[in-house]
């Protein structure tokens, strides 16, 4: 998977940081968890944090459970946290919650509200414009290209 940045220069960092919605047992099977573990260094047993170029977001409570908003949107607020105590990565959010979990990009993207107080937090054309303050932000686009 690469990813591009319309408008925007790079980072420092050879590789940004992938962020996905895992389970909290962090069996990475299925979906972007998947494809962490597989090129992003995403760890089989841990469910959320950092991992390798990965940052994992429990979006379910095992592989057949999702958890609630409310759960969700603590994760979420864990991991703006994290980023912003981190700016020197450049962070890549998937629609978290969207796939396996069940959710809706209309639930999961104003959980990231207050990234837009952190440039280096990119997000994906369906999220981006679900955020408010982000909506207008070109620079905060990232395109996937699932190669």
């Amino acid at each position: 998977m690469q990813f591009h940045y319309p408008l925007t220069k790079r980072s420092k960092m050879t590789k940004p940081i992938f962020v996905f919605g895992s389970n909290l047992l962090g069996i990475h099977k299925k979906g972007a968890a998947l494809c962490a573990f597989k090129k992003h260094g995403a760890i089989i047993g841990q469910g959320s944090g950092m991992q390798g170029s990965s940052y994992a977001i429990p979006t379910k409570k095992t592989p057949y459970e999702s958890l609630s908003l409310l759960e969700v949107n603590y994760y979420v607020a864990e991991f703006l946290m994290y980023a912003k105590h981190t700016p020197e990565n450049i962070y890549v959010v998937t629609k978290v919650g969207c796939g396996l979990a069940g959710f809706t990009p209309e639930q999961i993207a104003p959980m990231f509200e207050y990234a837009s107080e952190l440039p280096h937090v990119k997000f994906t054309e369906e999220f981006i414009y679900l955020i408010p303050s982000l909506k207008n932000l070109i620079d905060r686009l990232v395109i996937f290209d699932v190669n």
